[in-house]
């Protein structure tokens, strides 16, 4: 089932004394942050951010409509920012987003039960798929290699792991 929001990031801290916070985006596409609404935490006002730069160590700057002091942006230290789900831009084919994967029945090409989806790890090359099933946790690099297909109707995605990366599996496979 499809969440109907998704979070973009967290507020790490204050920024400066105008109310601007620090934000960790968990989002490939923090360039599109200005403009758009957010909400704060999952019972937060909505709110428009008004400006949005990057910052060293990744996080971004965000101005935020009616967060115009520091004290103000104090209040928001580790809150989520959220977006509605049917306000996401659609992706090119092949290419989803984290919420729609997680969750989905995987499947080794050969018909191997591999479990669900639990979580997916971000990592500096590429990420990583935990899924968690029959054989424990199995971790799959997010690779078009490793990925055969995905079948978000079905609620399926078939994988074919790298040799050594199934438990008890020989890396000579």
């Amino acid at each position: 089932m499809k969440p109907d929001y998704v979070s973009v990031g967290e507020v790490v801290a204050p920024h400066g004394i105008r109310g601007d916070v620090r934000l960790r985006p968990e989002t490939d596409f923090p360039e599109r942050f200005p403009g758009r609404r957010v909400r704060l935490g999952m019972e937060g006002p909505w709110r428009r951010i008004l400006d949005a730069r990057p910052h060293r160590g990744g996080l971004w700057i965000l101005r935020l409509e009616g967060v115009s002091s520091r004290e103000a942006a104090e209040a928001l230290r580790g809150a989520r920012l959220w977006v509605a789900t049917a306000e996401l831009p659609t992706l090119p084919a092949g290419r989803y987003y984290h919420h729609e994967l997680i969750g989905l029945a995987v499947r080794t090409v050969d018909g191997r039960d591999l479990g669900r989806l639990a979580e997916i790890l971000r990592t500096g090359a590429n990420d990583v798929f935990v899924v968690r099933g029959p054989l424990g946790e199995v971790l799959l690099p997010a690779l078009r290699s490793v990925v055969a297909s995905v079948d978000l109707a079905a609620g399926a995605m078939t994988v074919a792991p790298p040799p050594g990366s199934l438990p008890g599996e020989d890396e000579k496979a």
